[in-house]
C-alpha cells in the first residue's frame, strides 16, 4: 500500500512540474475594434468632448465659412464662456468626489458684491477688498464641505440650502444696489482687471501706436481683431493648473479615490473628511475668482446678476458634456473646458446662422443625454 501511495505521489509531482506555470491569461488580441475604442475612451475621458468640439467647429465652419473662422468669432467664444468655464472648474472638483454643488453661481455673485461693497461702502482699496472676497468664497465653500464631510449631509441638500442662503444674503447685504461700471472704472479699476484686453496690451508692446486703418501686417491685424481678455487667459491657465494638480499630486489622487470609493480610500489611509472639506474650500475659492471675472466681463457689480441663478446649471452642463462622470472618481477636468467651449460654439454658431435660439437648448439637451449615455457605456470597461 505504501509503495502504491509513493507512486501516486510521484506521478502527481511529475504532472504538476510539467504543467503550465501561468495563473491566468487575458485575451487582449482578440478584442474587436469597438472594444479597443471603448478602452481608449476609458483611459482618456476628455477624448469624447474634444472630438465633439472639433466636429462642431468643423460643421459650423462649413455652414458659415470664413465668417465663423474669423479671429474675432473664434475668440468671442472664449470670451463668452469664461465665467461658465471658471465655474465649471469648481464644479468639476465637486463632481469628481461624487458630489454636486448648486451654489457655485450664487457664491460667485456674492463674492463680487463683497469686493464691490468693501471698496465703495467701506472705502477699502481694491487690493484689500479683492482678497477679502476670495477669502469669503473659500469660507463659504469650506462650510459646505464641513456639512458634507462631518455632519454627513447629502451634497445636493447642503448646496441647495447654501444656494438659497447666499442668494438671500446677497440681496440683503447689498440692499439690491448696483455699482455702476463708470464708478468702478474711475475709482477702482483693479476690479475690472480680468476684463482688460490682453491682445491690445500685447499689441502695444509689439507695435506702439498701432493704427489698424494703415496696418499692412496680417499677423498684427489678426491680433487686433481677436478678443483675448485676461479673464480668458485665467480660465485656460486654471484648467491646466488643476489638470496637473489632479494628475501629479497626492491631493489629486485622493480626490479621485474619494469619488471612486470613499470606504476603500479610507482603508488605504486617505483622510476622506479632510479631502472633502479641502475640495469644497478650493471650489469656493475658484467661485470667488469667477466673481472677480464677472466684474471684468459685465463691468458693473449687480446682486441680481443672472449667474447666481443659472450659473449652477450652466456649470453642471459643461461638466457633464465634458465627460466627467456624475458617479465620481472618473473623468478629466480638461473635459469640462471642452464642454464649456462646445456650448459656446453652438450658441455663437446658431446665432450667426440665424436659427431660433431654442435650437441651442434643444441641441445642448441632446448632448447632455448623449454624454451620460457614453459615460455609462465607457464605465462598462471597468465593471
Amino acid at each position: 500500500m505504501s509503495g502504491s501511495g509513493d507512486l501516486k505521489g510521484a506521478d502527481f509531482e511529475k504532472a504538476a512540474a510539467a504543467g503550465s506555470v501561468a495563473v491566468a491569461e487575458f485575451d487582449e488580441h482578440n478584442k474587436g475594434l469597438l472594444s479597443r475604442f471603448q478602452h481608449r475612451l476609458h483611459e482618456n475621458p476628455a477624448l469624447v468632448p474634444l472630438i465633439v468640439l472639433v466636429l462642431s467647429i468643423a460643421i459650423f465652419g462649413f455652414l458659415l465659412g470664413s465668417k465663423f473662422f474669423s479671429p474675432f468669432a473664434l475668440t468671442l467664444i472664449l470670451q463668452q464662456v469664461q465665467i461658465v468655464g471658471v465655474l465649471a472648474a469648481a464644479q468639476s472638483l465637486i463632481i469628481l468626489t461624487a458630489g454636486i454643488d448648486l451654489s457655485v453661481g450664487a457664491i460667485a455673485v456674492m463674492t463680487s458684491v463683497i469686493m464691490g461693497q468693501f471698496t465703495f461702502r467701506y472705502g477699502l482699496p481694491p487690493s484689500v477688498a479683492i482678497p477679502l472676497g476670495l477669502l469669503a468664497g473659500t469660507a463659504l465653500g469650506a462650510i459646505s464641505g464641513w456639512l458634507v464631510a462631518r455632519v454627513k449631509l447629502p451634497p445636493f441638500i447642503v448646496t441647495l440650502g447654501m444656494w438659497q442662503i447666499v442668494l438671500a444674503a446677497n440681496y440683503i447685504y447689498s440692499a439690491n444696489e448696483t455699482i455702476r461700471s463708470q464708478d468702478i472704472e474711475a475709482e477702482a479699476s483693479m476690479l475690472h482687471w480680468f476684463g482688460g484686453k490682453a491682445n491690445r496690451d500685447l499689441l502695444e508692446v509689439i507695435s506702439p501706436g498701432f493704427d489698424s486703418s494703415t496696418n499692412e501686417s496680417a499677423f498684427l491685424g489678426a491680433l487686433y481683431q481677436t478678443n483675448f481678455t485676461y479673464g480668458v487667459i485665467f480660465m485656460v491657465l486654471l484648467f491646466f493648473v488643476l489638470g496637473y494638480t489632479l494628475k501629479q499630486t497626492a491631493w489629486g489622487r485622493h480626490v479621485y479615490a474619494v469619488g471612486d470609493d470613499p470606504e476603500a480610500a479610507e482603508l488605504a489611509g486617505v483622510d476622506v473628511k479632510k479631502t472633502l472639506i479641502s475640495v469644497y474650500a478650493v471650489a469656493g475659492l475658484i467661485c470667488a475668482f469667477a466673481g472677480w471675472v464677472m466684474i471684468g466681463r459685465f463691468g458693473s457689480v449687480s446682486p441680481s446678476a443672472t449667474t447666481g441663478v443659472i450659473g449652477n446649471i450652466q456649470s453642471i452642463t459643461a461638466v457633464v458634456i465634458g465627460g466627467i462622470s456624475l458617479f465620481g472618481g472618473r473623468g478629466s477636468i480638461m473635459g469640462a473646458l471642452f464642454g464649456a467651449l462646445i456650448v459656446g460654439v453652438y450658441e455663437l454658431g446658431l446665432r450667426m446662422y440665424g436659427a431660433d435660439p431654442q435650437w441651442t437648448f434643444l441641441l445642448i439637451g441632446v448632448l447632455i443625454i448623449a454624454a451620460t449615455t457614453v459615460d455609462q457605456w465607457i464605465r462598462k470597461v471597468s465593471s
